[in-house]
């Protein structure tokens, strides 16, 4: 059966439609997109009048949310998260793994090589994200530092087993020993090398860059900082057009004027959004594990480090045209067109365009959330006010 969304704005990704019409095959992707699309006969027509379509966010670095947590190691953990971001602006993410027990993430990752078999039931699973255990200590935040290992190619290659070929992005500190061998062999296995939690010079960055690194994890946390006679990992972001900047746009994490500051110098085509979100994003203030959430901060107990965030797409969205002054088109390809590419999947996901998966949002003019599809399905609705 195919749908028809009539009469609402699209953000197709390469332009803005006044008003214009978004057609779904029966397979759950965009058949045509544009301001003068006949409806097909037979096709469920949906009046989004009034209302704005924008491509599906996809969150490329996510913990959990929702009470939920990828490394539980169990669908309900996974589908959790799936419908919670799903009902916050978030169509397909990587799962991403914390520093553990080997055997804890090996669980986490087969579990992430399951889903195929069992839908899940909000935004789509692409693959994992794994962030850590080959981090630097100097550097390691919220990671446990007892578990952290120094880059061992035979460890990796369990994990990417255990995954069954869905890791898709790896974190590391590359100025670790081995550090370098192991971007190079992930970089040429099509795996995506992420500087993160490292306390690497600008040298040590510029190697790494050379070996295959294309992506900084948060940038500006867990890294070692911009200093005028040492611009560090850090530096390495700003001025090294190979890489692309992870964000995350809570106004915590990173000032709203760094915000403005990382956009005007890199541009959004180098800025990935992501929301480093953890279990507690969505839950009230309290305790969570190891973590504690006051005022929307999530930190370890005992106030040493922010312990991820509790920030959605949505939210950063909102937040990022705050922060920058600029407009949803000038800041979309961040959430969407950049995360799709860094993890392969931009033949499918990021856009309106036709073939591709119809993952896009329902939003009105304050990007309020009205509906998620992914695939063509409806993921969530907001419910009627009373």
């Amino acid at each position: 059966m195919k749908i028809a969304f009539v009469g609402g704005k699209l953000y197709t990704g390469n332009e803005v439609i006044r008003r214009g019409s978004l057609i779904v095959d029966g397979e759950g992707r965009i058949e045509a997109a544009g301001e003068s699309v006949d409806v097909p006969d037979g096709a469920t027509v949906v009046d989004v009048t009034g209302k704005t379509l924008l491509p599906g966010f996809v969150d490329i670095h996510v913990h959990g949310g929702g009470g939920h947590q990828m490394m539980d190691g169990d669908y309900a953990a996974l589908n959790g998260m799936s419908r919670f971001h799903a009902a916050h602006g978030t169509t397909s993410f990587l799962a991403t793994t914390s520093t553990d027990r080997e055997e804890t993430i090996e669980r986490a990752l087969r579990n992430c090589a399951a889903p195929t078999s069992r839908e899940l039931e909000g935004a789509e699973l692409l693959g994992v994200h794994l962030e850590g255990p080959f981090l630097n200590e100097a550097r390691a935040g919220a990671q446990n530092k007892s578990d952290l290992r120094a880059p061992d190619e035979r460890l990796l290659r369990r994990f990417l087993d255990a995954s069954g070929g869905a890791i898709r992005l790896v974190t590391l500190a590359p100025e670790l020993a081995g550090g370098m061998e192991m971007t190079e062999m992930l970089a040429h296995s099509g795996v995506t090398v992420s500087i993160g939690h490292s306390d690497a010079s600008y040298a040590q960055a510029l190697e790494a860059i050379e070996r295959g690194a294309s992506q900084t994890t948060h940038h500006f946390n867990g890294m070692s900082p911009l200093h005028h006679r040492e611009p560090g990992v850090a530096g390495a972001g700003l001025l090294c057009s190979a890489l692309t900047t992870e964000l995350i746009c809570d106004g915590i994490h990173v000032h709203p004027a760094v915000v403005k500051l990382l956009f005007d110098v890199k541009g959004a085509h180098k800025v990935c959004m992501i929301t480093d979100a953890v279990m507690g994003a969505g839950l009230p203030d309290g305790d969570y594990g190891k973590t504690t959430k006051k005022d929307g901060q999530i930190w370890l107990k005992d106030g040493s480090s922010l312990a991820g965030s509790s920030l959605t797409m949505v939210q950063a969205m909102r937040n990022a045209m705050r922060f920058t002054g600029y407009p949803i088109e000038r800041l979309l390809p961040s959430f969407t067109e950049v995360p799709a590419r860094q993890v392969g999947a931009w033949d499918r996901k990021g856009s309106l365009a036709v073939g591709k998966d119809a993952d896009f949002l329902v939003v009105d003019e304050q990007l309020a959330l009205h509906a998620t599809y992914v695939r063509g399905r409806e993921a969530y609705r907001r419910a009627p006010s009373a």
